[in-house]
């Protein structure tokens, strides 16, 4: 539970149909990470509110609450992993490794610990789960609600996790739950302000650490230099604002990023789109392996536009053939794959 809508509500579902409940929060901040700036988000010093939030919200529906100290496993699966990825001049996406070390897997172990059994594991996410009888496999599907789905973020959760899985919120739309929130008087629950961010401070320089801070060159294709910045890592594929690059007819996008040289490479907007691209480290969930090349759906960033595409498997990595194409797809990123509402899975997307 984060003190949030969405884990409250879920939890007095259960209650309501009759299960037995207990809130588990985590404890992720560290200090030595820096001051908080910005507020609503999911990691930062503003925890110790949440975690009010969430005993209290367990108070009001008569569940047991337990606060769970995750720091040092989120340190160095979450954190690391961020901190080593926008050092390669990659972009990373914190949530998808929390989802599937963090939150589906140390805290599930710290549970036991705590000397607490449990048939299921259910979160606040908006997305479902079934059990596919034919293919014997569990299968994720999108939310009820597609402004607010959030199977993206859960596409590497193996069967053993998705087993566990329990999502109340999948059939429900957000103003539903907000509306339940008001009837069941959680109505301050409704009206909290969501986790937007993944860092309070809106700064990354405390993760990735300020040393890295250096000057270098803003370049484009030809290799001119047309600007300077501050530190590569605040940049990522796509990006335009923060380039401050003056006295240019078009505006320039992020093309890439050269962190042997230190140097952010723009061009126009038309030459940040991609036909095509490769995947890496895949998780199936629809099958256990991808056998012959499929027709799909991509989503190359959380909350992005569904690509129609194939999927060509290769000795090596995972070939996707766009049918139109597709605008700053960042190595790094998460490219999650669908039929309908079905995840097929997804895998990250590797520079060609």
């Amino acid at each position: 539970m984060s003190g949030g809508v969405d884990s409250t509500v879920a939890a007095a579902l259960l209650k309501q149909q009759g299960f037995e409940v207990v809130g588990a929060t985590m404890k992720l901040w560290k200090k030595k990470y820096g001051p908080s700036v910005h507020k609503n988000a999911c990691y930062g010093p503003g925890e110790k509110n949440d975690i009010i939030a969430a005993k209290k919200a367990c108070k009001k529906l008569g569940i047991r609450h337990i606060v769970l100290n995750l720091a040092e496993e989120y340190e160095e699966y979450v954190l690391g992993y961020f901190k080593k990825e926008y050092l390669a001049g990659r972009t990373p996406n914190p949530c998808v490794v929390c989802n599937q070390k963090i939150k589906f897997g140390f805290l599930l172990e710290k549970i036991v610990e705590a000397g607490i059994s449990f048939d299921f594991f259910a979160t606040g996410h908006y997305a479902r789960v079934l059990f596919d009888t034919k293919k014997k496999r569990y299968i994720l599907f999108k939310g009820k609600d597609s402004t607010k789905d959030q199977s993206y973020f859960l596409y590497r959760l193996n069967q053993k996790q998705l087993k566990k899985a329990f999502f109340p919120l999948g059939e429900y739309n957000k103003k539903d739950i907000k509306q339940m929130a008001v009837k069941l008087g959680l109505g301050e629950y409704a009206e909290k302000d969501e986790s937007r961010d993944f860092a309070e401070s809106g700064d990354y320089s405390g993760i990735i650490g300020k040393s890295h801070n250096k000057k270098g060159d803003i370049v484009n294709e030809e290799g001119g230099v047309v600007g300077v910045h501050d530190g590569f890592y605040n940049f990522t594929v796509g990006q335009r604002k923060g380039l401050n690059i003056g006295g240019l007819h078009q505006p320039y996008y992020v093309m890439g990023i050269d962190p042997c040289k230190n140097r952010v490479i723009v061009g126009t907007k038309e030459s940040v789109f991609s036909n095509d691209f490769f995947v890496s480290h895949t998780n199936w969930i629809a099958f256990a392996k991808l056998e012959k090349k499929i027709d799909a759906q991509v989503m190359v960033r959380s909350n992005g536009e569904l690509i129609d595409c194939q999927i060509i498997p290769q000795k090596k990595n995972i070939f996707i053939k766009l049918k139109k194409p597709c605008f700053a797809v960042a190595p790094g990123q998460s490219a999650v794959f669908y039929i309908d509402d079905m995840v097929l899975g997804g895998g990250i997307i590797e520079k060609k």
